[in-house]
C-alpha cells in the first residue's frame, strides 16, 4: 500500500485502524471561521466549497476532541502530530492538545509566515497560521534540518571552537602552541520555529481551486521532520490531497480521508499527476527580488514613497494619491532619451489610471512634452544635478 484515500468521516474511518500504526499525523481541519469557504477551479468550470460554521465553542471542540483521541490511538509511540490552525483556533487547539497528548509532549509551535494582499480591516493584517508540533512519547523522529546563516552572522567565529575559562565565560579554544582550534564543518542554523514559506499565488501549477489548499512545499516539510522513508501518514481531513502528493514525493506512504466527495475526486486527479510549484523566493530568498536602482531612487528623498521591483517602467510610486489614484515615478537612465523613458512609463502606468505621471531627467537633450508623439501626462522635472549644471553653464556664458 503506497497511497489509500477513503470518502467519509475520519472518525468512522480511523476506528477500523490499529492502534500504533501510523507514523505522522497532519491535520488541517476546519478553522473556526464561521463562514462558507468557496473558490472556483482553475478552469471556472467547477466551483468547490465547505462550510465552517458552528453553533458554538463546544460544539467546535467536542467535534475536535473525540477524532483527535482517535488520532493518538493509532498514532505509533514515536509518531507525531501537526495540527494546522489559525488565531480563530488556536487556543481551542492547545488546549485539546494538552489534554490528550499532555503538555510535556508539546514541542514547537511552528509559524508559517506569508506575505498576502488583504481587504483593509481596521486591525493588524494577518500574515501567519499556526501549526501545533506534538509527539506520542518522548521517543520520536526528528531529523535535523539546517538553513543557511544570517548576513549578520560570522561565520569566522563559527568556525572556531570554543570553551569556557576559570571563569566561566566563553572563550577561543586553543592548542599548545596557542593556535585557536578549528571546531570542524558547519551545516548550518538548524532549522526555527517560524517558517517563511509562500502562499500559493492564484497562478501557480498545483492550484485546484480548492479553498484553503496548502503548498506542497510546506507539507514537504513537514513530512520531512517527523519521518523516514517509507513512513505511514495520516490526513484525517485530507482536502485537495496536499499531504498525500508531498507523502508520494519524498517516498512515504500515506491515508487521506476526507467527508467531501468533491475533495476525494480532486486527491485523486492530483495523485495521478503530482505538480509541485517551486518557490524562486525560498531558494533565492527574498533581498533576490529587490531590483529598485537605489542611486536614482535616492533622488526621491524628502518625498515619501514605495519603491517597485521588477517593473522595468516604474521605479516607486508616491504614497501621497490624488482622489485615491497612484502616483509613478521614472527615473531616466545613462542609456536612454526622455522620450524613451516618457514612453516606458507611460507604457507601465498607462491601465493604472493615473492623473499624472513623473518623469525625472538626469541629463540633457532629447524630445520636449510639447513635440506630437510625446506621451500624454507625463510631467518631466530635473534631478537637482541636471538643473544645478545647467545654472552653472548659463553664469558661464554671461561671464
Amino acid at each position: 500500500m503506497k497511497t489509500k484515500v477513503y470518502q467519509g468521516d475520519c472518525l468512522d474511518i480511523m476506528q477500523e485502524f490499529d492502534a500504533d500504526s501510523i507514523n505522522l499525523i497532519y491535520l488541517d481541519p476546519p478553522f473556526f471561521t464561521q463562514r462558507v469557504h468557496s473558490l472556483r477551479a482553475r478552469d471556472r468550470a467547477k466551483e468547490f466549497s465547505f462550510d465552517d460554521l458552528w453553533s458554538s465553542h463546544f460544539e467546535y471542540g467536542n467535534f475536535l476532541y473525540e477524532r483527535l483521541k482517535e488520532m493518538w490511538r493509532v498514532l505509533s509511540s514515536t509518531g507525531a502530530i501537526f495540527f494546522h490552525c489559525d488565531r480563530n483556533a488556536a487556543h481551542i487547539a492547545r488546549t485539546l492538545l494538552d489534554e490528550i497528548f499532555g503538555p510535556d509532549m508539546f514541542r514547537s509551535e511552528i509559524i508559517w509566515h506569508y506575505k498576502r494582499w488583504s481587504n483593509s480591516k481596521k486591525s493588524l493584517l494577518p500574515a501567519h497560521q499556526n501549526i501545533f508540533y506534538y509527539t506520542k512519547s518522548e521517543h520520536y523522529t526528528f531529523n535535523f534540518i539546517y538553513q543557511d546563516y544570517s548576513e549578520a552572522t560570522n561565520v569566522d567565529q563559527i568556525l572556531q571552537r570554543r570553551k569556557r575559562d576559570e571563569a566561566g565565560k566563553s572563550v577561543y579554544d586553543r592548542d599548545q602552541n596557542g593556535q585557536i582550534i578549528p571546531s570542524g564543518g558547519k551545516k548550518g542554523v538548524p532549522l526555527s520555529d517560524v517558517w517563511d514559506i509562500p502562499y500559493l499565488n492564484p497562478k501557480a501549477k498545483e492550484r485546484t481551486g480548492y479553498p484553503t489548499q496548502k503548498p506542497v512545499l510546506l507539507l514537504e516539510r513537514i513530512i520531512e521532520i517527523g519521518t523516514n522513508e517509507n513512513d505511514l501518514i495520516l490526513d484525517p481531513f485530507c482536502g485537495s490531497g496536499t499531504t498525500l502528493v508531498a507523502a508520494s514525493l519524498l517516498n512515504r506512504r500515506s491515508i487521506g480521508i476526507d467527508i467531501s466527495d468533491d475533495a476525494i475526486e480532486i486527491t485523486k486527479q492530483r495523485l495521478k499527476s503530482q505538480i509541485k510549484t517551486e518557490s524562486h523566493l525560498l531558494k533565492k530568498g527574498r533581498d533576490s527580488y529587490k531590483n529598485a536602482n537605489e542611486e536614482a531612487l535616492a533622488l526621491l528623498a524628502g518625498i515619501e514613497y514605495a519603491a517597485v521591483q521588477r517593473n522595468k517602467g516604474i521605479d516607486a510610486i508616491l504614497k501621497d494619491d490624488v482622489n485615491g489614484s497612484p502616483i509613478p515615478v521614472r527615473i531616466q537612465r545613462d542609456n536612454e532619451t526622455i522620450l524613451d523613458a516618457a514612453t516606458c512609463l507611460y507604457n507601465a502606468a498607462k491601465t493604472k489610471n493615473a492623473p499624472v505621471m513623473f518623469l525625472i531627467a538626469t541629463k540633457k537633450g532629447g524630445y520636449f512634452p510639447m513635440m506630437a508623439d510625446f506621451p500624454p501626462g507625463v510631467e518631466i522635472i530635473n534631478a537637482p544635478s541636471l538643473s544645478i549644471s545647467e545654472i552653472l553653464e548659463k553664469l558661464r556664458v554671461l561671464t
